[in-house]
This record gives structure tokens, C-alpha cells and sequence, in this order.
């Protein structure tokens, strides 16, 4: 899979004429894939590339980021799910205030026609592009007829309650890592460098990894969840993970730790994936070290019986 990033004017791409889609993609959802299941029946019909072009960092952090949401991926989860399902090229557009400020016209023809020689390009229904988001399907339509690309409208996948990253954002901050699993295809997955906390996993007989998550992901709720774990591409350990400030300990920082069933060698330092599979309880504080010990064996016991 070829991926370009930086000004699209340098793109390093072949000229090949392309079906291409545009947007985000947070998440990468079963909304999004039906899109790029029919950009690929499309693509292979005309003799075109499969393209997608999507934009990092995320508009809204350049527009409004004070209503900026957090992510489902990062742009290299982004890149390696859209290989996964297909994609031949991707294009990654900087989004910046030169781009916040181009025209749907100039959109549509320096970008899409001209960097990208798209001859096809399918959206969903409700895609906005250019200055202020005055562009929309019809528009782009339009200049693609100019352009010399034609313009498909997928319509949302859900029906009255359409799958979107917005939606699924919302299940995951309320702690529903199953049902938004159901409309990602996949458990949701956070990644982050393994860093040192303060031993006291160790210390009481169930060592954890204590996981720097980048900020403006999306993190599950406070709590604790049944999770598969493991280095970046092989995250299929069964473990236990909680999020929230250890408050039994008068924590005040949010982490989150992750405990492998089968125990396993020394991960400070590396990039660890968690997958949440499902929400085992609450975060709450306990008497003491003790009853604190005994209910962490019950939800190791309870993350065994889910996994």
C-alpha cells in the first residue's frame, strides 16, 4: 500500500487515475467500510486505484478545538485498518489554516482532480469540504463534472440511528466497549508506551503495565475491563486492565494499568496495544490493601471466564 503525506503538491504518487474517497475515518467503522467495500467494487470496474484521503490532525482541532473530540485511532491505526480492508493508496492531507481556508472549488480541483487524478471519487451523504464547509455532495458533483471526475453519494449505513464516530465515541466514554465493538467490527484498541509507575502492582503480588496513552484519544470510562493486550501487532494476551486514579491510594491522575493473565517479560519501554473486550465493574475504593488484593483476584477471575 502506498501512503503520502505533506504538501499534496509533493505527493510522490503515480500518475494512475484513481476512485477515491475523502474524510477522516476515525475508527474506521462499519459505516466507513461500506464505503470503501464500494469504492473498491467500483475501482476494479473502471481499472481505477482504490484511494482514500483522509486528514491529520483532525479539522476540528484546527477549527474549534475547544469542541475538538477524542480519537477512535491515530492516524498509523488509521493507515494500517485502511490497508486492511482493501485500500491501495493513502493520502494524508495536513490540515492547517491554509487548508481550513481553500475554496470548495479550489478543493476540488487542486486537490482531488489534480493530486490525486481522481476520476471517481464516492462520499457519504453528508460529506462538507472547503472554506467554512460550504462544499457538499451536490457541489462536488458539479466540480467533478468540470473536473473530469464523477461523483457517487453512498448513503449512511443504520438507518434511523446512523453508525458514526460520534456515536461510537459516545459508548465507548460511557463504558459500553461491547456495543461499540459491534459497530467498529473489532474491540476498541489504545496504545501507549509502557512507562514506570510506582511499583505497587509488583509489590502486592500482580504486576501491571501503566500505559502513557497520547492525549485526545478516547478512553473507556473509570473502571475495569476484561482486555487483550500485547506489543503493537500481536495484542492477543488475555489480561485485565483499569482505568482511573487508584483512589484507595489517594490517587489523583487518571491512568490506565493493564495486568497480563499469563504473566510475560519486562515491557518498559515499548508500544503496547489493549483491547477492550468487555466492562467488568465499577471503579471504586477499597478499606484497605487487602480487600483491595481480593477483589482484584475476582476480576482477574471474571476477565478469565469473558476472554
Amino acid at each position: 500500500m502506498r501512503v503520502a503525506t505533506g504538501d499534496p503538491a509533493r505527493w510522490d504518487l503515480p500518475a494512475v487515475p484513481r476512485a477515491v474517497t475523502i474524510g477522516v475515518f476515525d475508527g474506521v467503522h462499519l459505516g466507513h467500510r461500506h464505503v470503501f467495500s464500494l469504492l473498491a467494487e467500483r475501482a476494479a470496474a473502471h481499472d481505477l486505484e482504490a484511494t482514500v484521503m483522509t486528514f491529520d490532525p483532525h479539522p476540528l482541532t484546527v477549527i474549534a478545538p475547544e469542541v475538538a473530540p477524542r480519537l477512535l485511532t491515530s492516524i498509523d491505526q488509521r493507515i494500517e485498518l485502511f490497508g486492511s480492508v482493501g485500500v491501495r493508496c493513502v493520502a494524508v492531507l495536513p490540515f492547517d489554516q491554509a487548508m481550513r481556508s481553500i475554496s470548495p472549488a479550489g478543493f476540488a480541483g487542486e486537490i482531488v482532480a489534480e493530486a490525486l487524478g481522481a476520476r471517481l471519487v464516492a462520499v457519504g451523504e453528508d460529506f462538507r469540504f472547503g472554506r467554512n464547509r460550504t462544499g457538499n455532495v451536490e457541489s462536488l458533483t458539479e466540480f467533478g463534472a468540470g473536473f473530469g471526475f464523477s461523483t457517487e453519494i453512498v448513503p449512511l449505513v443504520g438507518g434511523d440511528e446512523p453508525i458514526s464516530s460520534t456515536r461510537i465515541r459516545g459508548l465507548i466514554a460511557a463504558g459500553d466497549v461491547v456495543g461499540a465493538a459491534e459497530l467498529l467490527d473489532r474491540s476498541h484498541e489504545l496504545r501507549g508506551r509502557v512507562v514506570r509507575g510506582d511499583g505497587r502492582g509488583a509489590s502486592i503480588g500482580i504486576p501491571t503495565a501503566n500505559l502513557d496513552i497520547p492525549a485526545g484519544m478516547a478512553v473507556p470510562e473509570r473502571g475495569v475491563y476484561a482486555v487483550r493486550s500485547g506489543t503493537v501487532g500481536d495484542a492477543d494476551l488475555p489480561g485485565v486492565a483499569n482505568i482511573g486514579v487508584r483512589p484507595t491510594f489517594g490517587g489523583e491522575r487518571e491512568t490506565l494499568e493493564v495486568h497480563l493473565l499469563e504473566g510475560g517479560r519486562d515491557l518498559y519501554g515499548e508500544e503496547l496495544a489493549v483491547r477492550f473486550v468487555d466492562r467488568i465493574r465499577d471503579e471504586r475504593r477499597f478499606s484497605g490493601v487487602e480487600e483491595l488484593v481480593a477483589q482484584i483476584r475476582r476480576d482477574i477471575e471474571a476477565a478469565r471466564a469473558l476472554l
